[in-house]
């Protein structure tokens, strides 16, 4: 590790930051509940039960979650040198909001929440199924939907943005706030230095916030994603190619970008290979293929993936090292219930 690199807030990001509600279930609640494994939701009134049944017959635990907290929990966890990773989001004010302040400190992690005054943090219910193969996410945002660009504006946040070499957003906020998303993007672009990255996140986000995304989308230098998200995507945009993962890959690398350099596209896609496009060329990148009973809780795989990546990329290394130690952060993640460090294996070059 070239820790002589690393310095303090050079990774920012955005993210709906809320506790995880983790339980095994059957696929009866999925059906109950007209949801489709693997995907992610916005929490409506007819999933408000859920969370309820899930503490009450399935011994449901709660662990610290929010896609970016996990993300940038698992790259102070490579790096080992803490407070590189800022993260901004919307929290209440309440003692779950300080379980996950806490705990993202405790793992290196520089929060600087907007705290949201009589509206309780939030939570995310996750519905593992198929032996904890297959991970569905419904989100009651809360707190998290009253994140403002206001917050970002404040001098002492505006700096954090300006002097960032990463910023990185979870496509969840563009359900929340679009303008932060904005705001963000156009501190990298406006000093012309610097990488913007989002993540797809979940398909409803681009089924149904796809005027959000048509506005963002000029200025990522990296988008990250998995197989699900990317197809969902490029059918929203009208892509002709609808199945093939290198050609979709390559049609958002393409996509017209505010800056003169190429945009990374990265497609996860569970066991199978990590695609990335780069350059106008595809490659695949084999994962770490895990026994069935070693496989606890895929959760925080996508999460960890990136983690991993951004642990690399901000130490300049090849691409080739970003993807590994990406591939090795999501293996380790997914032998664990929820995103845990504890007991993890480290990365080794």
């Amino acid at each position: 590790m070239q820790s002589s690199i690393l310095r303090q807030g050079m990774i920012v990001g955005i993210g709906n930051s809320m506790l995880d509600l983790i339980g095994h279930v059957s696929e009866d609640v999925l059906d109950k509940y007209r949801l489709l494994a693997n995907n992610g939701y916005l929490a409506a009134e007819e999933h408000l039960p859920l969370f309820k049944e899930l503490t009450e017959k399935y011994n449901a635990m709660f662990v610290v979650g929010g896609s970016v907290q996990n993300t940038f929990r698992v790259t102070q966890w490579v790096l080992g040198v803490p407070k590189i990773c800022t993260i901004f989001g919307g929290i209440g004010c309440d003692k779950e909001g300080q379980v996950l302040v806490s705990k993202a400190e405790a793992d290196g992690v520089d929060t600087q929440y907007q705290y949201i005054e009589g509206t309780p943090t939030g939570i995310c219910a996750v519905l593992l199924t198929n032996n904890g193969a297959e991970r569905t996410l419904v989100a009651n945002l809360s707190a998290a939907s009253h994140f403002t660009v206001d917050h970002l504006l404040k001098e002492e946040n505006h700096s954090r943005l300006q002097e960032a070499d990463v910023i990185y957003v979870a496509g969840f906020v563009l359900t929340v706030s679009v303008e932060a998303v904005l705001h963000a993007a156009q501190c990298i672009h406006n000093r012309n230095t610097g990488t913007f990255a989002m993540n797809l996140s979940a398909s409803y986000v681009a089924e149904r916030y796809l005027t959000e995304w048509t506005r963002v989308m000029p200025f990522i230098d990296i988008l990250f994603g998995n197989e699900t998200e990317a197809r969902v995507f490029a059918k929203e945009l009208k892509f002709e190619e609808l199945n093939d993962l290198h050609k979709i890959a390559l049609e958002l690398s393409h996509m017209p970008k505010t800056r003169t350099q190429q945009r990374i596209v990265v497609i996860t896609q569970g066991h199978d290979p990590v695609i990335v496009a780069k350059d106008g060329v595809t490659k695949e990148y084999p994962v770490l293929q895990l026994s069935p009973e070693k496989v606890v809780d895929t959760t925080g795989a996508g999460d960890a993936f990136v983690g991993g990546f951004l642990a690399q990329f901000i130490q300049n290394a090849p691409l080739e090292q970003c993807i590994s130690c990406g591939i090795w952060c999501g293996g380790q993640i997914i032998q664990h219930q929820g995103c845990s460090l504890e007991g993890l294996i480290k990365f080794q070059l």
